[in-house]
């Protein structure tokens, strides 16, 4: 049975980047925590050519509800024209775990 926990994530070109993405959406309680995973290598089809980057992965730890909040604002945030925004839902999880999300994202 799905909770209402989920794990929404993006990739960004920078570390400094990627970190200040991370801590802006948890100062402003849209995730209850970010991680930023180490640099990964993307290889991409952008405007009818094959591109290979560096990217670093950015994973929020949110609520269903607080999702459309975190959507809107890492995309006003991101520099990509096109920022990666895949959404996977928590099956299972620890329950402190999963109470302490929802506190730390509902709004004060």
């Amino acid at each position: 049975m799905a909770t209402e926990i989920v794990i929404a994530q993006t990739t960004i070109d920078s570390e400094h980047r990627a970190a200040e993405l991370a801590r802006g959406a948890v100062e402003a309680r849209l995730a209850a925590c970010a991680h930023v995973d180490a640099p990964l290598t993307a290889a991409y089809r952008w405007k009818g050519a094959v591109e290979t980057a560096t990217e670093w992965r950015v994973s929020y730890k949110t609520t269903r509800t607080r999702l459309p909040a975190l959507t809107a604002w890492v995309t006003r945030e991101h520099a990509y024209d096109v920022p990666e925004w895949i959404v996977l839902p928590v099956e299972a999880g620890s329950p402190a775990y999963l109470t302490w999300i929802t506190e730390e994202t509902a709004p004060e």
